[in-house]
């Protein structure tokens, strides 16, 4: 089974990275097809909704056939063959589509990870698995910076994308060679997504997931590298390093909140002072978005860290599911908190299109993203405080 989790959390470093590597790749794709940021917006906000929307059927499947199918022939059909298409993409309508299929694939392999740990580990420690897991697999984020921007550099991106379908398609056939499916609950009892969402208990939790993890990867997916680039006149290394810090920042913070709910003996007041800290530090950069760039990359940084509170929420929410009904919840949860970043992405294009019309500075715009990204976690902040404390 560890060996089975190691893969699955492989590929979970690959839907990290697939979120993540249209900001290193925008000023490649701009000069190439003519992909505009608003284009790249669009096809990033795509990625999500459709990972989000497929977190449905991904649930039913996992609770009806198991996690070792589901996700090795959604990633390898989704995700290497979404990479293929990226890769001989012509025009940025061929972005958005490969995208899409890309967050097909992408958008098994973390909840099978959390469909094993809720069904074989104890419930005490789920929230520091699913916390190693996102950790971990956010070295994704990682690869994405950096590492990309080096690779695209020396091969070109189109090489440096299929090579990408191909390591894809290996970590697909090694999930399904190592993971083992656990065993099925055997319960009279029936149920739906429809049961879960009739459950008072979870909308506040609902409601703070639609927007915890929005901005930190919403910012860092897509607008952290023309911000650097237009605001402070970052060339490509270094928007390379903004992103790398940002992507460690999130690593540590999905470190960091694992354990704290053994420690604090609560998830609520954990997950709200964390996102309070996240809307804190997107005010600021509201506020004073010129300021210096070491000055806004140190408050992303905070934003990454504040706002990996996704396994803490995942854990808070499942301690109310039934338990055959497992599949179901942590996917059905996955896509207020998937679905919310790419509502984000789609409401930012607008707002930073009317912002740079009538802008007098080059911050403007970005100023008007970071006060909606701190307004949304203040209304999420106000919901969740209705929400019902619960710990395993």
């Amino acid at each position: 089974m560890k060996i089975g989790i190691a893969s699955l959390i492989a590929g979970y470093v690959l839907s990290q990275f697939y979120r993540a590597f249209l900001a290193v790749l925008a000023p490649a794709l701009e000069a190439d097809i003519g992909a505009t940021p608003e284009d790249l917006a669009f096809a990033s906000g795509l990625w999500f909704l459709i990972f989000a929307g497929f977190q449905i059927p991904v649930g039913a499947a996992l609770d009806r056939v198991g996690p070792r199918m589901t996700a090795t022939v959604l990633l390898a059909i989704g995700g290497a063959g979404g990479a293929v298409l990226f890769a001989m993409a012509q025009s940025p309508l061929h972005i958005s589509l490969a995208m899409a299929l890309i967050g097909i694939g992408c958008s098994p392999v973390l909840m099978a990870s959390y469909f094993i740990f809720a069904r074989v580990y104890s419930p005490a420690v789920f929230a520091t698995l699913a916390g190693m897991t996102i950790g971990i697999g956010s070295l994704g984020n990682i690869f994405s910076a950096a590492p990309m921007a080096w690779a695209v550099g020396l091969f070109g991106w189109r090489e440096t994308v299929m090579g990408i379908a191909a390591l894809t398609l290996l970590v697909a056939l090694i999930i399904w060679v190592t993971v083992k499916d656990p065993e099925k609950v055997v319960s009279t009892a029936k149920g739906s997504v429809l049961t879960l969402l009739a459950m008072p208990a979870l909308w506040p939790i609902f409601i703070m997931m639609l927007v915890n993890y929005a901005p930190s990867a919403g910012l860092r997916g897509l607008w952290v590298a023309p911000y650097a680039r237009d605001v402070f006149a970052a060339d490509v290394g270094t928007i390379g390093t903004v992103t790398l810090i940002m992507g460690l920042a999130m690593i540590a913070g999905n470190f960091a909140y694992g354990p704290m709910d053994r420690i604090f003996g609560t998830r609520k007041w954990v997950i709200f002072a964390g996102n309070a800290l996240g809307a804190v530090a997107c005010l600021a950069l509201y506020a004073m978005p010129d300021r210096g760039l070491w000055v806004s990359v140190a408050l992303l940084a905070l934003v990454g860290f504040a706002g990996a509170s996704f396994p803490m929420l995942v854990a808070h929410a499942k301690a109310f599911f039934p338990a055959h009904l497992t599949g179901r919840g942590v996917t059905l949860i996955n896509l207020f908190g998937v679905g919310g970043v790419g509502l984000f992405q789609f409401v930012t294009r607008p707002i930073y299109a009317t912002s740079a019309d009538s802008a007098q500075t080059a911050a403007e715009p970005y100023a008007a993203l970071f006060l909606f990204a701190g307004l949304a976690l203040i209304v999420g902040l106000a919901v969740y405080l209705l929400s019902q404390d619960r710990t395993d």
